[in-house]
């Protein structure tokens, strides 16, 4: 099995690329779905989150506004927060593994890939990205977007140039959406060709 790490930075369009893996038959897997799962109501990860947060659960799971509100800015509170949820995530990807065991190849969607050096544990990388301007306009389109706010989420990322000089692979969308297909298929054909070294 190959295993390709699939990343990019806020508003370049990761969830839609992550769709066409699908689309082409490849598993994938996404650790913020997870979470939410985690998070999610009846998560397993709710009693831990509320004695270690106490009042950001509820019937509906994690408030993440306030959980968020909570960590945002304290990296004490943050650490223990991922402490939490970091191994949780990992049991997950490795039963999600265990499904897939006879697959010729998964993706990892992790956004922050590269700043948690997870790359280590992958063959491949694939950043998706489109340029700062389209990345901007889709980002303050979000609700409750603000520019103050995604300045502090561009602070927490590595830099788009710094991800794609390192990347194995580069699949565009600021562009039609069947040159952004065809850059997934595109990386579909290489990761199956190196099998066949």
């Amino acid at each position: 099995m190959k295993t390709i790490g699939l990343t990019g930075s806020i508003g370049m369009g990761k969830s839609t690329v992550a769709q066409m893996f699908v689309d082409e038959g490849i598993a994938v897997f996404d650790s913020d779905a997870a979470v939410r799962a985690l998070q999610g109501p009846g998560g397993r990860l709710i009693p831990a989150i509320e004695q270690d947060f106490p009042g950001t659960t509820g019937p509906n799971g994690v408030d993440r506004a306030d959980l968020g509100a909570r960590v945002f800015g304290d990296p004490v509170a943050l650490k223990q927060l991922e402490m939490i949820v970091h191994p949780a995530v990992g049991e997950e990807r490795a039963a999600f593994l265990a499904r897939h065991a006879d697959d010729a190849m998964v993706v990892f969607d992790v956004p922050l890939l590269f700043e948690t050096g997870g790359e280590r544990n992958v063959d491949f990388t694939v950043v998706v990205s489109a340029d700062a301007a389209t990345q901007a306009e889709r980002v303050l389109a979000r609700p409750g977007m603000t520019k103050e706010r995604l300045g502090e989420i561009f602070a927490r990322q590595m830099p788009d140039a710094e991800k794609r000089a390192r990347a194995d692979f580069i699949v565009p969308t600021d562009c039609p959406m069947d040159q952004t297909r065809a850059a997934v298929r595109h990386v579909i054909a290489c990761v199956s060709a190196s099998q066949d070294r």
